[in-house]
């Protein structure tokens, strides 16, 4: 992003390795799984009972959701707010939630410094990217630096209220979990 111009937001990072080896390994195992199969014979394929054929449906589920898991983890940043998907879970943070972004020399993803002096991981921005994943970084500084837009009343967490130096959604688990 050249300097003095304008980020546009919303933005939205993701990895690119991180898919694409979910890609090629979930479609190889799947073509693997398939040419097995078929490969058996016809009385090898009719000694699997119910029970153990729906194992290995669900085996594959499990490595599908897996991948999946691994796939979806992005970051968005817009006007007010910037928000980390990680697997399966999803946390809102208003943007003067978010103090810092940090990517180590060695760190496998960036991780975002937070007002109440935790941190999260924001797998969406993945250490394997390299020039990718620093450019990320820069991006979403700059999204930080720059004037917020949008609501006033969005501005920061009230100092009184309930979500006050947490994340605004927790997503579908509990806090604790």
């Amino acid at each position: 992003m050249p300097a003095g111009s304008d980020p546009s937001t919303p933005r939205i990072w993701r990895p690119l390795g991180v898919r694409l080896a979910a890609l090629v390994f979930g479609g190889g195992l799947l073509i693997v799984c398939a040419m097995a199969w078929i490969g058996f014979s016809a009385e090898i394929r009719a000694a699997f009972t119910v029970p153990q054929k729906l194992t290995l449906f669900a085996m594959g589920a499990m490595v599908w959701g897996a991948l999946q898991a691994l796939a979806r983890s992005k970051v968005v940043a817009d006007e007010n707010f910037i928000v980390v998907v990680n697997g399966f879970r999803k946390r809102v943070y208003t943007r003067h939630q978010v103090i810092a972004v940090n990517l180590g020399r060695s760190a496998p993803w960036a991780t975002l410094d937070l007002a109440d002096g935790t941190s999260v991981a924001a797998m969406g921005i993945q250490g394997s990217d390299g020039h990718r994943a620093r450019t990320a970084v820069r991006e979403l500084r700059a999204v930080l630096d720059s004037e917020p837009g949008g609501n006033p009343d969005l501005e920061g967490p009230d100092p009184d209220g309930p979500d006050s130096g947490g994340p605004v959604s927790e997503g579908p688990e509990s806090p604790g979990g």
